[in-house]
């Protein structure tokens, strides 16, 4: 079974970073699984790839879910790609 990488992309003072943090960290923990945050304030190369869309969910490094991130879709990527 794989171990899916899963990054929240956030920046400072975001309401909707909040929100997500919540739910990723939800559906990371159901799956048994551990999460990172990256800041687009601290990575200039993430910042020109999301400074309008964050927060942002990459699973497995692929865009999955902006802005206000779908509880029930996060869980079903993470299962799929679970079973890679």
């Amino acid at each position: 079974m794989h171990t899916p990488e899963i990054v929240l992309v956030t920046k400072n003072q975001c309401h909707l970073c909040a929100a997500a943090r919540d739910v990723v960290a939800r559906v990371a923990a159901e799956a048994g699984l551990g999460w990172s945050e990256r800041s687009i304030d601290d990575d200039a190369e993430l910042h020109r790839r999301f400074a309008e869309e964050v927060p942002v969910v990459l699973v497995d490094g692929v865009q999955r879910d902006f802005w206000t991130i779908n509880e029930a879709r996060l869980r079903r990527v993470v299962a799929a790609a679970r079973e890679r």
